[in-house]
């Protein structure tokens, strides 16, 4: 099994953001029932935050795993200022996220807790000094950040050791292997890959719902989804050479890249297809042919919205 610092995890991890709403809308008992499957499947790592939903999924991932603890390793994160709160709101401190995370979760220690977002009013020395604090007194067992610069992330690792890195990497989002990726390595930190099914779009999914926020981003308007489907096509042209699925192939190639995905998904049917992928091993030809069809910036559309965008690092396409 694979390790994130000093904690051992499985293959893939389970993201549960998309318990919460954010992909159009869930059922409590539904998501509850999908996460016992994962455990089942023999899923260890389970990420969450403070918010998704607005604390709503880390109570849902509480309460699915309460009686199921042992041998899980429960990661969760948090921002100084929630929903988007500019510099007139008062930021929220690191022991407060927390102690209220610890509460949602019905837990008394967390494995991993990350600054989901890098505050630019807040030195990021600040934000990990007060975290490693915590460590310290049993609080939560490692530090992670995500979505932060290869600069940031040595700032913040020369304050306390970092355990993980979070940050969106797949076919259609590869700029982290310019500068990030090296870094975390050259430093032994964890890399954790969220969206490593882009979203959905990497696994053939359409978006309908119209409460889904995915009709928000860029990628997903409909002359980028037009666009970006040439390239899905060659996906779908070694998933059927395989004899296996768009989203298996797409997280075998991120599972290829030694890091750990956490992707997510409501249902179980998907939860089962995704897991299978732990045992598909892409041939050299099959690999040359994705990247091809995926090179770094190629893919149409930002990421994220604007507003959202200013709060990841700019990656350079390029070595």
């Amino acid at each position: 099994m694979p390790h994130i610092g000093k904690l051992e995890v499985s293959r893939q991890g389970y993201g549960a953001m998309g318990l919460s709403h954010t992909y159009g809308q869930a059922e409590d008992n539904a998501s509850i029932a999908t996460i016992h499957r994962a455990i089942d499947l023999g899923v260890t790592f389970f990420d969450t935050a403070t918010g998704y939903g607005a604390g709503h999924n880390e109570t849902l991932l509480g309460q699915a795993i309460a009686d199921r603890r042992d041998g899980l390793i429960v990661a969760s994160k948090f921002v100084h200022r929630p929903n988007g709160g500019g510099r007139d709101v008062a930021p929220v401190k690191a022991r407060d996220a927390v102690e209220a995370s610890l509460s949602r979760l019905g837990l008394d220690h967390i494995d991993l807790y990350y600054l989901h977002r890098v505050d630019p009013d807040i030195a990021i020395e600040d934000s990990v000094g007060e975290l490693g604090r915590l460590v310290d007194e049993g609080k939560i067992g490692g530090v992670g950040v995500s979505e932060a610069s290869a600069e940031g992330i040595r700032r913040a690792h020369a304050t306390f050791p970092l355990t993980a890195l979070q940050s969106e990497y797949s076919l259609w989002t590869r700029d982290v292997e310019v500068e990030i990726l090296p870094t975390v390595r050259e430093l032994g930190i964890g890399f954790v890959a969220y969206s490593p099914l882009g979203r959905g779009f990497l696994a053939g999914a359409d978006v309908g719902d119209p409460d889904d926020r995915r009709h928000q981003h860029p990628r997903f308007q409909p002359d980028a989804v037009a666009a970006n489907s040439l390239r899905r096509a060659t996906i779908e042209q070694v998933a059927r050479r395989l004899g296996v699925s768009v989203a298996q192939v797409s997280l075998a190639w991120v599972l290829g890249r030694g890091v750990v995905p956490i992707p997510g998904t409501r249902h179980i049917a998907h939860l089962e297809a995704n897991w299978a992928a732990n045992e598909l091993e892409l041939d050299a030809e099959s690999i040359e042919a994705l990247e091809a069809a995926f090179p770094r910036g190629s893919t149409v559309g930002a990421r994220y919205p604007a507003e959202s965008l200013k709060l990841v690092p700019p990656e350079p396409i390029a070595a």
